[in-house]
């Protein structure tokens, strides 16, 4: 029997594709760039993700292309990349971005246009819709997590539409495990319930603070340390996960461990529960689509669809960074901000910067990712602490057209 492959048969039941289980969405997501892209393929995303995946797309001997995006949401603005961009990328990678969908509709519709894999990171989104449809099932593989909506701290999955991938995908897999660790697997299964007795005694606080004074965070500010040199020089050996995995395992040291049966057993409790932990996430999300810091998009998307179920609700206000160390004060930790830009933080030598950065710049620079699953106290923080909502000066200007390229084709009905 394939390791994980009850774990596995869960997901496929949920959303009626074949999936492949690793220990985690990074290791799915290097899974499907190896799979779909030959090295030194171009990759366009968003500059507004976890610097992580950066790393893993690197990892993997691509390179990572930035694309323009959302105001509101962070994710690509496909109708801002520039026509001369679409033409020379050979995959597209999704954010959706603390579970604000991506324009997959267009998107797939791009890349079906073009001939090319639409890959999604669905690791915020397990449970989100468009148009019904699950985020997942829109492109040619997804990678989910279940570190994050099920506290699991653990576990992902690759999407896929066959059994044969399925199969090739599991050796693949398979080939880029590491061994099981006694140690590792008691501390994958302890961490999510010493996590559960941190917040249900009201220690978030001093063990916040406690963790920051003894160097025990792994980064000393949103993004981690880049050390190009060293980075640079891991390129000569990519696609590889082990030369990249100073940078790849940052937060998950784990990540790409197999999992025991102890390891195992838990995440499919956890598992099963993920239903309800959705339905109280959408419930935090109503509340706080109602606030005044709430973006129109996710608004639109309540009035549309009905409260997706996020992982981090996107609020947008001033102050942002001063903000996030008062929240501690009232025992909220405000983490997954991905700021600044990965074209500002990596540069050229790593990644294309986008055309357009401004709006990147603006999102990333005033967001405050908020769970749903604490969203009174948080509503309560943010009025008590006089929070002030951001507004866009205005919408970011579209790069100027190529004079050398004629517009492009229609994309049909």
């Amino acid at each position: 029997m394939p390791y994980g492959s009850r774990l596995a048969a869960m997901m496929t039941r949920r959303i009626g594709r074949e999936c492949v289980y690793t220990p985690s969405a990074r290791l799915a997501l290097y899974l499907a760039l190896r799979r779909w892209c030959r090295p030194g393929a171009r990759v366009l995303m968003s500059p507004v993700n976890d610097d992580v995946i950066l790393f893993v797309v690197l990892a993997a001997g691509l390179r990572p292309v930035q694309a323009p995006v959302s105001q509101w949401d962070g994710n690509i603005d496909p109708a801002a990349v520039p026509d001369s961009t679409w033409r020379n990328v050979d995959a597209v990678l999704t954010t959706n971005l603390y579970g604000m969908p991506d324009r997959v509709v267009e998107l797939r519709r791009r890349c079906e246009q073009l001939g090319i894999p639409l890959i999604e990171d669905a690791a915020h989104a397990i449970g989100t819709h468009v148009g019904g449809q699950p985020i997942g099932t829109f492109g040619t593989a997804a990678a989910f997590s279940l570190s994050k909506h099920v506290a699991g701290m653990a576990g992902g999955f690759l999407a896929v539409d066959d059994a044969r991938t399925r199969r090739e995908l599991e050796l693949l897999r398979d080939d880029l495990l590491t061994p099981r660790r006694l140690r590792v697997d008691l501390a994958t299964t302890l961490r999510p319930l010493a996590r559960s007795a941190v917040r249900g005694f009201r220690l978030v606080r001093p063990v916040w603070r406690t963790m920051q004074r003894l160097g025990l965070l792994e980064r000393d500010d949103f993004r981690m340390a880049l050390h190009a040199h060293r980075l640079a020089g891991s390129a000569r050996h990519a696609p590889s996960l082990t030369a990249y995995e100073p940078w790849v395992r940052v937060d998950l040291h784990g990540f790409r461990t197999r999992h025991g049966a102890l390891v195992r057993g838990q995440l499919e409790l956890r598992m099963a529960l993920l239903d309800g932990d959705l339905a109280r996430r959408r419930a935090g999300v109503s509340l706080l689509s109602g606030t005044t810091w709430a973006t129109p998009a996710l608004r639109d998307h309540v009035a549309h669809e009905g409260p997706p179920s996020l992982f981090r609700v996107p609020l947008l206000v001033h102050d942002r960074d001063a903000l996030v160390e008062r929240l501690v004060g009232h025992g909220l930790v405000a983490g997954y901000i991905y700021d600044p830009p990965l074209d500002d933080y990596a540069g050229a030598e790593f990644v294309e910067p986008s055309p357009a950065p401004a709006a990147a710049r603006w999102f990333a620079s005033h967001t405050l990712p908020a769970d749903p699953l604490t969203a009174r106290r948080i509503a309560a923080a943010l009025t008590k602490e006089q929070a002030t909502p951001a507004h866009p000066p205005l919408r970011a200007p579209l790069p100027e057209p190529d004079p050398t390229t004629t517009p492009p084709a229609p994309l049909g009905p």
